[in-house]
């Protein structure tokens, strides 16, 4: 408690400015995303610094699509594209290959 409220001072130092609700995605290098849902954000820009606290969930790419696509830089691109192309070769519960719409589907009368 005693830390929140010396960083909490040293904000207010640096007058940073409070921003509360929508979405904070940060995207890190194992292809996971730290997703907070209305976050507390507060800034000093003259400072280039930048809290932002609240509940935070560490979630998979794939879990965040497609909402998250136009926040998505060239390597994690490059990593959803990987993904994507390898799926088809992966089993669904050790079962068979997952179907690649060469199956001869029987068409319903």
């Amino acid at each position: 408690m005693k830390e929140t409220i010396m960083n909490q001072e040293k904000l207010a130092k640096l007058q940073a400015q409070v921003r509360i609700g929508g979405k904070v995605n940060m995207f890190t290098n194992q292809g996971t995303v730290i997703h907070f849902n209305n976050p507390k954000v507060q800034a000093s820009l003259a400072a280039n610094t930048f809290t932002i606290t609240g509940h935070a969930e560490t979630k998979q790419l794939t879990e965040m699509l497609p909402s998250i696509l136009n926040q998505l830089g060239a390597d994690s691109l490059t990593s959803l594209r990987r993904l994507a192309e390898a799926l088809p070769k992966q089993s669904v519960d050790g079962k068979a290959p997952l179907a690649t719409g060469e199956d001869d589907d029987d068409e319903v009368p």
